[in-house]
């Protein structure tokens, strides 16, 4: 029997007829178990305590039907929370300040932290589903929600997309895969590749013909991840990558991203940081980025589903951070899809009441079809829509929401497959979410509660599309978040070379083809599966309205770039979306930066937004921006002067007593070579060399070095004379600032030179107090202290992890950090001065334990290069980054050794490791 409250539901989400729900049959969409279903989740709603409340609803329902707390079956309903065989989930825990009393209280109930972000107020934890509610009780807690999910912007066919929880292939696979990797590279190193980018954008030739290569300039990715990183760098493929420590991820779209930033300006220093760890994480890389790692464009393809289109959120408030900086930021605009092209699911407008109450409670569905001729309550998916995120926004303030809608997915026999219904009270945010696991569903928009609202509804990489009586809605404007925030730049995809051969729906047209080897012209056209624009906003990122009550209307996509390019990054050739498009833009901004240093943000938007082709409406428009940035054309806008870039390297200090070491009282003859690294020649070259050490003197104080080409060196002699006050053991610094005519001058480098003779005594400090328990996959890790006196400042300074036997044995006991999986592993070491250096950075593959290893900054190979065929893993290597950093003050005191586990399910204990100084005679 149909109740009255769900007969009325059920006719405002579109799935029986006003005449049917008075009563009329309708066997193949009607039945008792639909109207159960949909009062059950009205009844749930209703029902929640004021914990659940703060608890994102799909997994309050996950954890009502498995403790069985529900009255009805709901046997087609899928919550879309991903429960591992532990029971437990990945959330994202908002707090009103990350503290560690929140941790605590997460680990006691069973927890493992994964990221935490004091800045926006985030931990993200793997909790037990049954401890969810216990945690959101804590006053300190505002929201709980299921771990925010991301997806890049490769182009995908139906049911291929990926997001960053998608479960992938295992870790013994991936240590394998990369294993394998790494040795081809090496045996089959061959020609560099390519990407056709270069040439269709005509970066090539603008290289030559200004003579200029990106110099002087960092460009950094934020991805997925930069497995292949190692084999591209043996094959040749890539130079040096900062990477920010910890954060490499897993996967390899960033290995494609950065291939293409270097094809097209191969002078300019590389740098990476994952976005795939969270929202916060990503917010926090993005700064990371720029104000520690000092990138001067930075480029992502990353989409966050709970980026609101309507203000900017904690990741486009990062971005807004570092541009107003001086960064440049350039996005990925998305492969959402175009209403000119009929391949969008995407719709916006006010909302419509229908008249028609909902359910039990208060509410009203929205009307698609606002017409006075006509009522829709449902928005009908493609048969292909599957697989992938629905996304209800409204125009609330992030975080402070009031107006509660709701979001329902129906199949075609009514049954409710998928739902969102979260609670709106002022501190939640304005956002629903669904996931269709199958094609052909209708989606429907219940207002429970609350004013008509602006709504925004994606089918993200799906379609709305008629269905028999049904109309599929659609309107522009679905690229959002973080690459819509003011001064990025949103950047759209046109081929390169061949067409993309996946297809988006069935019955699509075909896709276009770039023009290489020639270079693109005012003929080429949009990749089809492109998002459109424009953004309407109508919140200031804290919170406060625009302006204007219609909202702000911000132009995006910026600007257009090529896609469709091959790269070396295994899976990516060719590599087709807005993900390979954005680092070609964001590298001949780099050009553009490296022919003109200095030059504002505004001036670099203004150039690429002025030279660019257009393609698509006439002017700037919704799909394209300005059109495709040319590097010729830009540069010949802005002109570019070939930079020289002069810098001292390190000194040979040589003491006229005969004698190999300085000491006090000494006199040296100091050369110091200046190498021009630069695109240009590096003219009337002087160097003012210094100390700023107490009574030590140089002369003469400067010298000319001429003219110095690029690629060549000059040389020339100082006099260095150190006091007999001067303490052994204290190094005496050298500045060294090179003057010559150009942009990038001065530059300045700093030397430490030894004073004293060093010890031959070896002294080691080491900890071999009880085995510590490395807490798997949790951020936080573990440490061990090794307290070191009577040593002073240190001549030398190697790390080691000891121990007894090595075996590669599950659990050893007899070696320095047994540890399954190496590669899940982080390693640093801290002085008492507070200075922090990586050892080891998830090297090592799948291959277990680490016995005997000694980490020194003149060994010959770096522990990076180490397979998993090496393990247990034993020898001398050098540390990710140099241990001298930590030798420049006194080694008394407290050390402390870290080890972090960053990747779940394997596990081990750090046992024994050992400090190795050496001071110096007296």
């Amino acid at each position: 029997m149909v109740t009255a409250g769900a007969a009325a539901l059920l006719l405002a989400i579109g799935v029986v007829s006003p005449a049917q729900a008075q009563g009329k049959a309708d066997p193949g969409r009607l039945n008792d178990t639909s109207a159960a279903q949909i009062a059950e989740l009205q009844r749930i709603k209703g029902s929640l305590s004021k914990a659940e409340s703060k608890v994102d609803s799909r997994l309050v329902v996950e954890n009502r039907i498995r403790r069985g707390a529900l009255t009805a079956n709901l046997p087609h309903l899928n919550t879309g929370v991903a429960v591992t065989d532990a029971e437990t989930v990945l959330v994202d825990i908002r707090a009103d300040k990350v503290t560690d009393l929140l941790t605590g209280a997460i680990r006691k109930a069973g927890g493992a932290v994964r990221h935490t972000s004091p800045k926006t107020g985030t931990v993200r934890a793997e909790l037990p589903l049954g401890a969810v509610n216990g945690i959101a009780a804590r006053e300190d807690v505002l929201l709980i929600d299921a771990a925010s999910e991301a997806m890049t912007s490769r182009a995908t066919s139906p049911g291929e997309l990926k997001t960053s929880t998608t479960k992938g292939e295992s870790k013994e696979a991936r240590a394998n895969r990369l294993a394998e990797q790494a040795k081809a590279a090496v045996r089959q190193r061959s020609a560099a590749l390519t990407s056709q980018g270069d040439r269709a954008h005509a970066s090539d030739t603008a290289r030559s013909q200004f003579k200029i290569s990106g110099l002087g300039v960092k460009l950094c990715a934020l991805s997925d991840g930069v497995d292949s990183l190692v084999a591209l760098q043996a094959a040749g493929e890539l130079p040096e990558v900062d990477v920010l420590a910890g954060q490499e991820g897993s996967g390899d779209e960033g290995s494609a991203m950065l291939e293409i930033l270097h094809d097209v300006a191969p002078g300019a220093e590389l740098g990476f940081a994952t976005a795939f760890n969270g929202d916060a994480s990503f917010a926090d890389n993005i700064r990371a980025l720029r104000f520690e790692k000092k990138c001067d464009v930075i480029v992502d393809d990353v989409l966050y589903f709970n980026e609101s289109p309507f203000q900017d959120g904690i990741i486009a408030q990062a971005v807004n951070d570092v541009t107003k900086d001086g960064a440049l930021f350039f996005s990925s605009a998305g492969n959402e899809g175009n209403v000119a092209d009929g391949s969008a699911g995407h719709w916006e407008g006010n909302f419509v009441d229908s008249g028609k109450s909902v359910g039990r409670y208060a509410g009203s569905a929205h009307d698609f079809d606002a017409t006075p001729a006509g009522t829709q309550i449902v928005n009908p998916l493609s048969a292909s829509s599957r697989g992938i995120p629905v996304l209800l926004w409204w125009n609330d303030a992030l975080a402070r929401s009031t107006n509660d809608y709701d979001l329902y997915l129906l199949d075609g026999s009514g049954n409710v497959v998928g739902f969102s219904q979260n609670v709106q009270t002022g501190q939640a945010d304005p956002y629903e979410r669904v996931n269709p696991s199958a094609g052909g569903l209708n989606v429907a928009v219940v207002k429970f509660r609350g004013d008509d609202k602006y709504l925004s509804l994606s089918a993200l990489r799906g379609r709305f599309r008629d269905n028999g009586d049904l109309k599929g809605y659609n309107t522009p404007g679905v690229t959002r978040g973080h690459s819509a925030a003011k001064d990025a730049f949103s950047v759209a995809a046109t081929p390169a070379a061949g067409a993309w051969t996946g297809t988006q729906e069935p019955g699509d047209p075909a896709n276009p083809a770039g023009p290489y080897p020639d270079t693109f012209s005012g003929s080429s056209k949009l990749e089809r599966f492109s998002s459109d624009g424009p953004r309407r906003v109508f919140f200031n990122a804290d919170g406060s309205p625009v302006a204007s009550p219609a909202g702000e209307v911000r132009q995006k996509p910026d600007i257009t770039a090529a896609d469709g390019v091959a790269t070396k990054t295994p899976g990516f050739s060719p590599f087709f979306g807005t993900s390979a498009a954005a680092p070609h833009a964001a590298a001949i901004a780099g050009l553009v930066l490296s022919g003109n240093p200095g030059m504002r943000g505004a001036d670099v938007r203004d150039a690429l937004t002025r030279t660019a082709l257009d393609i698509a409406a006439p002017g700037v428009d919704n799909r394209a921006g300005a059109g495709i940035v040319m590097a010729d054309k830009v540069l010949a806008y802005t002109g570019a002067s070939p930079q020289p870039l002069a810098k001292a390297e390190s000194p040979t200090v040589v003491p006229t007593t005969g004698n190999p070491y300085l000491k006090p009282g000494n006199t040296a003859d100091v050369k110091l070579p200046v190498r021009n690294g630069g695109d240009g020649t590096a003219a009337s070259v002087s160097v003012v060399l210094t100390s700023p050490t107490p009574g030590v003197t140089v002369g003469p104080r400067s010298k000319s070095y001429g003219t110095i080409e690029p690629g060549q060196t000059a040389l020339n002699s100082f006099t260095l004379t150190v006091p007999a006050s001067h303490q052994v053991g204290v190094p005496v610094t050298l500045e060294a600032k090179v003057s010559f005519a150009g942009s990038l001058s001065p530059t300045t480098q700093r030397f430490a030179i030894p004073v004293g003779q060093p010890s031959s005594e070896t002294k080691t400090f080491s900890y071999t107090g009880a085995p510590v328990a490395i807490p798997d996959g949790n951020t936080e890790g573990v440490s061990v202290q090794l307290p070191v006196s009577g040593v002073g400042l240190p001549s030398k300074l190697a790390f080691s992890v000891d121990g007894a036997t090595c075996s590669a044995t599950e659990g050893s006991t007899t070696v320095g950090i047994d540890h399954t999986y190496a590669s899940d592993l982080v390693g640093t070491l801290t002085s008492p001065g507070g200075v922090t250096a990586t050892l080891f950075q998830r090297n090592g593959g799948n291959g277990n334990n680490l016995c005997q290893v000694v980490f020194d900054d003149t060994a010959a190979q770096p522990f990076s290069s180490v397979t998993q065929t090496q393990a247990p893993f034993t020898g001398t290597w050098r540390p990710t980054t140099a241990l001298g950093q930590l030798a420049k003050s006194s080694a008394d005191g407290t050390w402390t050794f870290k080890a972090v586990d960053t990747v779940s399910s394997d596990k081990g204990s750090i046992r024994t490791v050992s400090l190795r100084l050496n001071g110096y005679v007296n």
